[in-house]
């Protein structure tokens, strides 16, 4: 009861302070007010980019592995001259890790052509991206219709001109009528319309198949080259859900040496390549990031903490006849210093609160301009903690000060 009894005096003479001076209160708490918005607001941009990222990430699959030529991760001091002799992706490597491969439950080999145009009659769709995938892929990606199926076992096996096109390609086709057996004009060449993928929107990353097509590997060996470079190929594996990922790595890793007669000890001419590796790529970025947040706000929180220091060395000078009277009164010195320290921490408070305040705005803000920034409660936690703690070492030694005044001469003061 004596301690809330204590909070409640320190946020009322807090408040009375605001109260009386109200100009020099305020440019005080504007240090705390500018320093927690500045943390904050990057943190929960961060906080929200990340999140982003991180979801257009968990599309490749957290228990998927991409064999390809080059491994991610092309930033800082990237050996590019390692890789740059490496052999493609092949469909011999394919259909020997389709045979040898026991804990992967769908194994796709895929080629990717961009910036390429579809048409229908007289309706075109410019910038398409066109796939072609092995019969697997529907079982090392996840794909939802809204209209439509995927590939027969035989229209895969025969290379049959089918194709599952996306769904802003099918509005800009088809202009709202139904797309199932329709044919398209894909490099020359007729199609037959067998599925379209559920609308997904844009991601971070641009991943998303509302502009693509896909069509069996058979059929795209008549019109390209399906293990040039060009075309970037990869061998998409994605292991059962039951067996850890790096268990299905391991497997993967053996059985590719062996295919590529690796010799023992030497480096593989190959790259694993996972969404781990991804998302540990993010967590360096960002942990650079919110390092900046934190120098950019520490210098106002900085200043802030100077500010609220001297407001309650001010208030101690002004209130030492009543410390006097209450020490003489019988109030013990922790009573005094506790008196002040949470008005110093009743102070950065209010100041935190304005900070987190102006970032809600600012997240309301960035809504109205597109961009949905979230302000997560652990950020918020965060403000008022930093606060608290502001609050708790700018108030120390004018509280400590007080505590030890002597009530005869303070009560004289």
């Amino acid at each position: 009861m004596i301690i809330l009894k204590l909070i409640g005096e320190s946020f009322r003479f807090a408040s009375d302070a605001l109260r009386q001076n109200k100009l020099r209160t305020m440019l005080s708490l504007l240090g705390i007010t500018i320093g927690i918005f500045a943390i904050i607001f990057v943190f929960s941009a961060a906080d929200t980019f990340r999140a982003k990222l991180q979801a257009s990430i968990d599309k490749l699959g957290s228990k998927t592995i991409f064999v390809q030529k080059w491994p991610w991760g092309g930033f800082g001091d990237y050996p590019w001259w390692k890789y740059v002799n490496r052999p493609e992706a092949s469909l011999r490597d394919y259909d020997l890790l389709k045979d040898r491969l026991e804990y992967a439950q769908g194994i796709s080999y895929e080629i990717y052509a961009n910036e390429r145009t579809v048409k229908y009659r007289v309706n075109s769709v410019e910038g398409v991206g066109i796939r072609a995938a092995s019969q697997d892929f529907n079982k090392t990606w996840t794909l939802d219709f809204q209209e439509g199926r995927y590939f027969t076992d035989n229209e895969g096996r025969t290379g049959a001109p089918v194709v599952l096109i996306g769904a802003s390609v099918a509005e800009g086709l088809f202009n709202g009528e139904p797309a199932i057996g329709k044919t398209i004009a894909v490099m020359g060449r007729k199609l037959n319309v067998v599925g379209v993928f559920k609308k997904e929107g844009e991601d971070m990353l641009g991943m998303s198949q509302d502009k693509n097509i896909v069509m069996p590997i058979n059929f795209a060996r008549g019109i390209m080259d399906v293990e040039s470079g060009r075309y970037d190929p990869s061998i998409t594996v994605r292991g059962y859900d039951h067996i850890a990922l790096e268990e299905v790595e391991s497997e993967l890793r053996g059985v590719m040496r062996a295919i590529r007669k690796t010799p023992p000890g030497a480096e593989e001419d190959f790259a694993l390549n996972k969404s781990t590796i991804a998302s540990d790529d993010l967590d360096k970025m960002f942990g650079v990031v919110n390092i900046a947040g934190w120098i950019i706000g520490g210098f106002s929180i900085l200043v802030g903490g100077f500010g609220i220091a001297n407001i309650m060395f001010v208030s101690v000078k002004e209130r030492t006849n009543i410390i006097g009277i209450q020490k003489s009164l019988g109030a013990k010195n922790y009573f005094i210093m506790l008196q002040f320290l949470f008005e110093a921490v009743a102070l950065c408070l209010l100041g935190g609160l304005l900070g987190l305040l102006l970032v809600y705005l600012a997240t309301l803000g960035s809504a109205a301009a597109g961009f949905d920034m979230v302000l997560y409660f652990k950020n918020i936690a965060l403000g008022i903690g930093v606060s608290v703690l502001i609050g708790v070492i700018s108030g120390f030694w004018p509280a400590y000060s007080a505590s030890r005044l002597d009530p005869v001469e303070a009560i004289r003061s």
